[in-house]
């Protein structure tokens, strides 16, 4: 009997470690944490077109892409903050595009005009 409830026991134990990882894993998506301002415009095995709309003050959490390509669609004004607290401010112009490696960030559209972007992440 003993063994019995430690096997159920376990097995419970398991189901929560991989609910809560599962969880965790989607929380980092911002497509599913953010539908209102998120759209995805094409996802395959190589790459994932996002289009982004932040109202100024809008703030999306922690998460990670794979190296990307931000194309600014409007004039925004950024804060960054990287997953050790460090934070720089960006403004970028209407038609700029920018490249960047894997990263984990979390970003607030600290402007007072809405930040239209479409961020193409490259899948391996």
């Amino acid at each position: 009997m003993k063994h019995l409830t430690w096997f159920i026991m376990s097995i419970l134990l398991v189901t929560l470690a991989l609910g809560l990882a599962t969880k965790t894993a989607m929380a980092q998506d911002l497509a599913i944490l953010m539908p209102n301002d998120i759209k995805v415009l094409v996802d395959n095995d190589r790459v994932r077109v996002l289009d982004v709309l932040h109202k100024p003050g809008v703030k999306e959490p922690m998460h990670s892409h794979p190296a990307y390509v931000a194309v600014f669609l409007s004039a925004t004004r950024q804060k960054v903050t990287t997953p050790d607290g460090k934070t720089v401010e960006r403004d970028r112009k209407a038609g700029e595009v920018s490249w960047s490696g894997p990263v984990t960030h979390a970003l607030e559209n600290i402007g007072t005009t809405d930040q239209h972007v479409i961020v193409i992440e490259l899948e391996k």
